[in-house]
């Protein structure tokens, strides 16, 4: 019987929603703000599609969590019987709680983690590890924070649980797996600083990870793309619409093209030479009053080919059913699209509902009136 542990950061990704571009440092801020728990939902989603693996695999598998509110009140609401390991944690749970959870969850016999939260969540396991010397520890990531920028996350909850599966049944080999270090103060500054932090080691099983994240090349030839992109929307604009702009240097040039100004790491609203900027899902709802004139133009990031549900959580699963598919404007340089793993396009919103909505194929804007058909998985 493999030992699972299950370790979750219940305050990652409640900065998304409210435009905080992360929690870091600011959870009393995105609470003010309105912000809600992100992780423990998603930690349910893992645990019942891992109950329902569990029964149709008859796989042996022995969940070991830590306490509430880091895993054990979630597991104690699952399918799922659980062993809960002692180790304190604090009221306001902090970096150093992760780090102690690791060693007990370890202590306690389990050599694979999988962990609810985002790049700093990894980074602090990464930590523990290092500090412990526990080199034999597998590590899977669960994608709750807001930009999740590292490699060692799956792609959506459920995927998590294939994963453990495959584990389980030994045929996932294991593989080094990029963690990043952004800078989310840099963030809120509209300044884009990230780094590799170093690797953890996971389940090789590709189609199930996002990869980490790759930035744009900066080429002649991508910027003239960009461009091509970026004056067709323009050109392609209705009086009165309302567009809501998302992050990204390619959505970046049809601002500068507007001359507008455009959070790079945010989201805007134009409509008709105003803009709002960098604005949250409270925001958004107030200002999305037609939403048959509202259009999401959104870029997907580098490599990992994410569309929705990493870094642009103001653009909520309630914004996008209002808008509808039809009203999507992507954007992505043909070289852009090429480094694309799969050549596929991801969604993660967080409803499984707007995910449903949104998978199939979706029309790509790769140039001035040209648009490709590419699925969205």
């Amino acid at each position: 019987m493999m030992k699972v542990g299950l370790l979750v950061n219940p305050i990652a990704g409640m900065g998304g929603r409210v435009g905080l571009k992360g929690t870091d440092g600011v959870l009393g801020e995105a609470i003010r703000r309105g912000a809600q728990p992100v992780a423990p939902s998603r930690a349910r989603e893992f645990l019942e599609a891992l109950a329902s693996v569990i029964e149709a695999q008859h796989i042996d598998i022995e969940l070991v969590t830590v306490p509430a509110p880091m895993g054990a009140d979630v597991a104690a609401d699952a399918d799922l019987p659980f062993e809960t390991v002692d180790v304190t944690i604090g009221n306001e749970t902090t970096a150093e709680d992760t780090r102690r959870s690791v060693v007990a969850l370890y202590n306690a016999g389990v050599r694979f983690i999988v962990f609810v939260g985002g790049d700093g969540t990894a980074r602090d396991i990464l930590d523990s590890i290092n500090q412990n010397g526990l080199d034999d520890l597998m590590v899977l990531g669960v994608p709750s924070g807001v930009k999740m920028y590292s490699g060692i996350f799956v792609v959506n909850p459920k995927d998590a649980a294939e994963v453990v599966r495959l584990v389980a049944q030994g045929t996932a080999t294991p593989a080094e797996f990029e963690v990043m270090d952004a800078d989310e103060e840099a963030f809120r500054q509209d300044r884009f600083i990230i780094r590799l932090y170093g690797y953890l080691k996971g389940p090789a099983v590709p189609a199930r990870f996002q990869g980490a994240k790759q930035a744009s090349p900066e080429t002649v030839n991508e910027h003239e793309a960009q461009e091509a992109i970026a004056r067709y929307v323009i050109d392609s604009m209705e009086p009165g619409g309302t567009y809501i702009l998302g992050p990204g240097t390619t959505v970046k040039t049809v601002a500068d093209l507007l001359e507008i100004k455009k959070t790079t790491l945010g989201v805007d609203v134009y409509r008709d030479g105003e803009v709002f900027n960098d604005v949250n899902e409270a925001q958004l709802l107030e200002l999305v009053t037609n939403p048959s004139k509202t259009w999401i133009v959104v870029s997907p990031i580098g490599h990992q080919g994410m569309l929705f549900g990493r870094g642009n959580q103001q653009i909520s699963p309630k914004i996008i059913r209002m808008v509808g598919k039809d009203n999507i404007l992507v954007l992505c340089t043909p070289s852009k699209l090429r480094g694309i793993e799969g050549k596929t396009l991801k969604v993660d919103t967080g409803d499984a509902e707007v995910d449903e909505m949104l998978r199939g194929y979706i029309r790509v804007i790769t140039d001035y009136n040209e648009v490709r058909l590419v699925k969205v998985e």
